[in-house]
């Protein structure tokens, strides 16, 4: 199935999902039918979604192995990895700048209806694990198979950039081992095209299902603040888009076509991760070396999510504005100071963004209850996050490879 193809019929799906997933909504209020039906069409997209994992953690392993090993010495990796690090921090602040910005300009929580949840009421959510000691010793892994079974991607590239160091060091020794595990790294590839051929399934059955359970009516009641944020990540496209253009020039724009396919998966899964197989084949076939994407894209995944950054100072002031707190330039400067930390917590978290709002407005005194009120439609923003991380990582990928010389084309 060509790309193009693939598009054409995850949008069908898409599409065919919303109708299917109304009249089930619209047809089954009263009865248990809506609740059997997301029990039993979720599956899809749960199966869809465990197939993906089952690819990453040896595709991972495996393409930052052989990237690092060929990239020969220490020197070269410190140099990449300190490249890379800066364009990450460079757009975290970015996101989350922006994000403060057009919530401040589009003032979602000013004047809406909604039925406000109670101060005192609990999220449900866990923040114990999100602080920076327990972060930076979930980066090291105790063993590297726990960290594949729980595809923690994190600690499988820490254990890959030791061993591919250590097999550097090695020489001539290690060539034949590198030779297998680059041929493990393209077996991975090709089982991910047979798997994306059931993305269209999973897309069906994950919008069919959020519509079904929720109905359109929910739109309609945070419509001011779901358009306000996909307008917020437009923007965001827009800049990102924009910054990367100086280093890639007049290519820029045939790696976002090529992007489309992996965003758009991204966006009908509500997950990133589940774009990420295709998304290293993407900026693979522009012209980045594999053994700079490799490195560069899974650790994006860890700490350039730009969607992700930009939701969390979004809704932390939307969350004030509903409630009414006035929070002054200052306040919200200094969230921001603690969102570029605590957001690197985001990684391995289940419901991360979520998690981090939690954290952080308990820390500036305004209400956590708040974080309820988005619950109901964070999938439909979770989607327009996903997206974005896919394609500030692709972006990110072929900078850094434009800046080692290393993209071709």
């Amino acid at each position: 199935m060509n790309s193009k193809k693939l598009t054409s019929f995850i949008l069908a799906a898409m599409v065919l999902g919303i109708v299917c997933g109304y009249f089930v909504h619209s047809y089954g209020v009263g009865t248990a039918f809506p609740a059997q039906y997301v029990n039993y069409v979720s599956i899809l997209t749960d199966v869809f979604l465990r197939l993906i994992k089952m690819i990453i953690a040896p595709l991972v392993f495996s393409t930052l192995v052989v990237g690092i090993a060929k990239m020969g010495d220490a020197s070269t990796i410190g140099r990449v990895g300190l490249k890379t690090f800066a364009w990450f921090i460079s757009m975290s602040l970015v996101s989350l700048l922006l994000g403060l910005v057009m919530v401040n300009l589009l003032q979602p929580g000013v004047g809406v209806d909604l039925v406000l949840p109670e101060i005192a009421a609990s999220t449900g959510l866990n923040k114990s694990g999100l602080n920076l000691p327990e972060f930076v010793r979930h980066i090291f892994p105790t063993s590297i198979f726990d960290a594949m079974a729980k595809n923690e991607i994190l600690q499988i590239v820490v254990f890959a950039v030791f061993f591919g160091v250590g097999a550097a060091g090695m020489g001539t020794r290690a060539d034949e081992f590198i030779r297998n595990l680059d041929m493990l790294s393209h077996i991975m590839l090709r089982i991910t095209t047979a798997v994306m051929k059931l993305a269209p399934i999973a897309v069906f059955s994950a919008v069919s299902s959020v519509i079904a359970e929720n109905g359109v009516s929910i739109l309609m009641t945070y419509g001011k603040f779901m358009l306000s944020f996909y307008a917020a990540i437009a923007v965001l496209w827009v800049v990102i888009i924009l910054i990367s253009s100086l280093v890639l020039k007049n290519r820029t724009w045939s790696l976002v076509k090529m992007l489309r396919e992996p965003a758009l998966l991204a966006f009908t899964t509500a997950s990133s991760e589940a774009a990420y197989p295709m998304t290293l084949e993407r900026v693979e076939r522009f012209g980045c070396k594999n053994k700079i994407a490799s490195f560069v894209l899974p650790v994006g995944y860890s700490f350039n999510l730009d969607g992700s950054m930009m939701y969390c100072t979004f809704a932390a002031i939307f969350i004030a504005q509903v409630y009414g707190i006035e929070m002054a330039l200052s306040q919200q400067l200094l969230m921001l100071l603690v969102l570029m930390i605590t957001s690197k917590g985001i990684a391995g978290v289940p419901r991360a963004s979520l998690v981090v709002i939690a954290a952080t407005l308990s820390q500036f005194n305004l209400p956590e209850a708040g974080v309820l009120l988005i619950l109901g439609v964070d999938h439909f923003l979770d989607m327009a996050r996903s997206a974005t991380n896919v394609l500030g990582n692709g972006l990110a990928t072929a900078v850094i490879s434009k800046w080692e010389g290393e993209l071709e084309g």
